[in-house]
């Protein structure tokens, strides 16, 4: 386990994406993933309220639904971190960060979540018709009515987190304990060259999401051909075929060969040693999609191997 930032909050080393609940993982194969997730002794589980909108015949709320019943039939609440956010858009439920949206929004996630507290409440991506103090004067209220316990921003800028981070000083209201950014060894600047030194100064959390890069992280994307296998292959392709991307898998390779591991667990357990880093998130629809990801938590990576992906990915 490790702290999470400031907050108190114990979660393990690896959070469990919640993106697929619901859409490329039913209900049950949700169900054996997290009962699977849970007995390895895992507990931070990150979902959204818009997960997974944008699957055709979906309105949001899905992935949340799903949680719910889990936990309902688990009676394992206590045990478990819940992560969600607010401020999508949910299309005819609104979006953004004012009062009244998030107001309605929280509720709308406890009733799906089938609980009476939501563990970490992040602003989803930032909002900047909305002044920053209501924003987290709203998060305030809703930690004093027993509603969220500790808050996080996902996709903020340093110049707007470095903001809201002030604001909550000089005001006294709860500041943003992680930070959700894009990040993996294929995308390192966008978190490495601003964020990094502000959440480490101030000892913010991190949970970076899209730890394996689409799928190109492991390994399973290496020709033409893979990339018809998966509806994002296009998107894989026009992002990581490059001589970077393939020199970061030639490298993960290497490495996993090494650690008589695979590239997916080298992938993460890089993310795990960074310091600063918190907890990854990555999602699985299987069992044994999760098994590779919980061995990243045992696999330890010598300076050598490290210098050698950090090379890799520059």
């Amino acid at each position: 386990m490790r702290l999470l930032g400031r907050s108190g909050l114990e979660v393990s080393r690896l959070c469990l994406g919640g993106n697929v609940f619901g859409w490329t993982a039913d209900e049950q194969a949700s169900f054996r993933v997290l009962d699977a997730f849970v007995e390895a002794g895992m507990n931070f589980i990150d979902t959204a309220d818009v997960y997974s909108k944008w699957a055709a015949g979906h309105q949001g709320g899905e992935s949340e639904t799903i949680l719910g019943r889990w936990m309902k039939q688990r009676r394992n609440r206590s045990a478990i971190v819940i992560a969600t956010k607010v401020g999508s858009d949910m299309g005819t439920h609104g979006k953004g960060l004012s009062r009244a949206h998030i107001v309605r929004a929280v509720d709308a996630s406890l009733t799906r979540l089938e609980t009476d507290y939501i563990d970490l409440y992040q602003s989803h991506v930032d909002d900047a018709t909305v002044p920053l103090e209501e924003t987290l004067a709203t998060y305030a209220d809703l930690i004093t009515e027993g509603k969220i316990r500790v808050i996080g921003a996902s996709n903020y800028s340093a110049e707007r987190l470095s903001e809201a981070l002030e604001i909550s000083r000089r005001h006294g209201l709860p500041r943003y304990e992680s930070l959700q950014p894009l990040y993996n060894l294929y995308d390192r600047a966008g978190y490495e060259g601003a964020l990094e030194p502000i959440c480490r100064d101030n000892g913010i959390g991190v949970i970076g999401y899209s730890s394996l890069g689409s799928g190109f992280l492991t390994g399973k994307y290496r020709t033409d051909a893979d990339i018809t296998k998966s509806a994002r292959g296009e998107g894989v392709k026009r992002k990581f075929y490059n001589d970077r991307g393939f020199a970061i898998l030639a490298a993960l390779d290497e490495v996993a060969t090494e650690q008589q591991s695979t590239p997916s667990a080298v992938a993460l357990a890089w993310l795990l040693a960074r310091p600063g880093v918190t907890a990854p998130i990555a999602s699985a629809t299987s069992v044994e999609q999760l098994e590779e990801l919980i061995a990243a938590t045992r696999v330890t990576l010598s300076p050598t191997s490290i210098a050698r992906l950090n090379q890799a990915s520059a």
